[in-house]
């Protein structure tokens, strides 16, 4: 039983995360506008539906699950850390922390800095730098 549960995991890719916001429209704008992220659908004023590559992102007022502002946090890759944060700040995003060095490997470095959505959410950017 367990080897077909990791056989099943191998073939598992990340098709979607839920983000809980307090309205869609306001995130809309902070995902679309600020990040960038390619708006796919909005079936309703409570939930709209954006891409980044194959992975969708959905935004939903809380329905049964999830708390405006405490999600998991989203880890956005970018090709440089310093200044896609200064870029989103400057288009109104909340800065939490700017990009520092969170971890030296063997091979690269990984930079992390954090914005806020409207609803406080963290949102993480990543840069590996090798």
């Amino acid at each position: 039983m367990k080897a077909k549960a990791l056989e099943l995991a191998k073939a598992l890719e990340l098709g979607q995360v839920a983000v809980t916001v307090s309205d869609v429209g306001k995130a809309l704008g902070f995902y679309r506008d600020i990040l960038g992220l390619e708006h796919l659908f909005s079936p309703s004023a409570d939930l709209a539906f954006l891409a980044i590559g194959p992975v969708r992102i959905m935004l939903s007022t809380p329905q049964g699950a999830g708390a405006v502002g405490a999600n998991s946090i989203l880890y956005f890759k970018v090709d440089d850390v310093v200044a896609a944060h200064a870029a989103f700040v400057d288009q109104g995003a909340a800065d939490e922390r700017a990009p520092q060095l969170a971890a030296k490997l063997p091979d690269h470095e990984l930079w992390i800095g954090f914005l806020r959505d409207p609803d406080g959410n963290l949102v993480g950017l990543m840069e590996e730098k090798r």
